[in-house]
């Protein structure tokens, strides 16, 4: 039987592994790639625009599940292939202005098909619309693996929560500010307050993919102009079966990486529910497309606001106390997210506080894969990553259109109370990893026998 050998991961060498040269000029490219991502992102927002898109153009809750399935097999399966790719690659920089810019396309694609159909073409268009919607995630999934892989390569480990703190400040500040300016008017420029969603053509979301095409463009001009020295890797030349077995075999050998990524597979359940709070909010307290706006205003603001503490804390005191912190605050969102769509006292505007919460989504998934940059040596990066975004991933990929059909076949409370359980699920288990940066190099490798 092939088995990979297991991976016994230096915590003292993984702190001090390199002093990366052109530090200082690849930390600000870096900050611009990420920043032209997030002003991207905005306007693709998973858990409020994507799933409003499917309501103009579909509105079966099964229907949205695709999208956290879709998502989640993009962000997992092809950089798991591709890892051994990505780890032979001598610049890394080249695959991620590729997959960057095949990011791009698909948006412009979905911008030039909608600006032809007008958002009406039949049964056809939901399935056009998720189909491009699985190539952008199958590139996405990459082009993150190969982002992770090169800020453990160009940043250096104590500089990576400052960059993520940096990024994610000044990419809110330019997300929201476009945001604010553009989306309020392609947003409402065609829906009425007395319209129902099926009764109102799409809004202006010819332009709203556009603009998120041309920001993913600029995102790949930044990624192609890092200073990155050439790595002396050579293919180790394993197929696909191959990998997944070296998966298998990570999760296998390395306990204390096992409960990390069962951590992720709790916080994997929650993302089954990102379509549906938008749904739940507009259906309960009878709002229409413009709340989308204050939505991913709130949200954006959100990443941004819990970044500053986090990344702070990651440097100063280690990314596993602020991953247990971010567990725990999670698990508030769907009972926030209930009890304001049932409650007759409160305006539909505090529900600005869901997605406000939301928010610490992306960056607990930044923290997850920071800890496990962490746990491993330079060489096993890639895959290290790539299988605990397979275990991140796993949930939404069987359960997500599952969890949809429950919705229209029970109700919102049962799916968001599954959610929160597995969320406080992972967060007690976030207290058995252990912290690299105070552990000794022996309690290091007996953790992970």
């Amino acid at each position: 039987m092939n088995q990979l050998p297991a991976s016994k991961p230096s915590v003292a060498k993984t702190m001090t592994d390199h002093n990366p040269p052109h530090h200082t000029r690849n930390f600000g490219l870096l900050a611009s790639f990420m920043v032209a991502m997030r002003t991207g992102w905005i306007f693709k927002t998973e858990t409020i625009i994507m799933p409003a898109v499917l309501d103009v153009i579909g509105g079966a809750s099964w229907l949205r599940g695709f999208l956290p399935m879709l998502n989640r097999f993009g962000q997992s399966v092809p950089p798991m292939l591709a890892s051994s790719f990505i780890r032979s690659t001598p610049l890394k920089k080249r695959t991620l202005t590729a997959m960057t810019l095949i990011m791009s396309v698909c948006f412009l694609a979905l911008s030039g098909v909608w600006a032809w159909t007008g958002g009406q073409a039949g049964g056809w268009l939901p399935l056009v619309f998720l189909t491009l919607y699985a190539f952008f995630f199958a590139a996405t999934g990459v082009n993150m693996l190969l982002l992770n892989t090169l800020k453990g390569k160009l940043i250096r480990v104590r500089r990576r929560g400052l960059l993520d703190l940096v990024s994610n400040v000044v990419g809110s500040a330019v997300a929201i500010t476009c945001a604010w300016w553009l989306l309020t008017r392609w947003l409402g420029s065609t829906s009425g307050a007395d319209q129902t969603v099926q009764q109102t053509v799409a809004p202006n979301f010819t332009m709203i993919f556009l603009f998120t095409g041309l920001m993913f463009a600029i995102a790949a001009a930044f990624g192609s102009v890092f200073a990155e020295v050439p790595d002396e890797i050579q293919s180790d030349g394993r197929s696909s079966v191959k990998i997944f077995q070296a998966a298998v075999a990570t999760f296998r050998n390395d306990h204390n990486f096992r409960r990390l990524a069962i951590v992720g597979m709790m916080f994997g359940m929650s993302v089954t529910l990102f379509p549906h709070y938008q749904s739940m909010a507009r259906s309960r307290l009878s709002l229409d497309l413009t709340s989308l706006v204050s939505w991913v205003i709130a949200q954006n603001l959100g990443t941004a606001l819990f970044s500053i503490p986090a990344g702070w804390a990651a440097d100063r005191f280690g990314n596993r106390r602020v991953l247990n912190s971010l567990m725990l605050s999670l698990c508030v969102v769907p009972m926030l997210a209930l009890f304001l769509s049932r409650s007759q006292t409160v305006d539909g505007v505090w529900f600005n506080a869901v997605f406000l919460m939301l928010g610490l989504a992306p960056v607990t998934i930044r923290t997850l894969n920071n800890y496990t940059l962490e746990i491993c040596g330079p060489a096993d990066r890639p895959r290290y990553l790539s299988t605990l975004g397979l275990c991140v991933a796993t949930p939404p990929m069987l359960l997500s259109v599952l969890m949809g059909w429950l919705v229209d076949q029970i109700s919102f409370e049962f799916v968001f109370l599954v959610g929160a359980t597995c969320l406080f699920s992972g967060w007690c288990i976030t207290f058995g990893l252990i912290e690299p940066r105070h552990s000794s190099p022996t309690q290091a490798r007996n953790a992970s026998d």
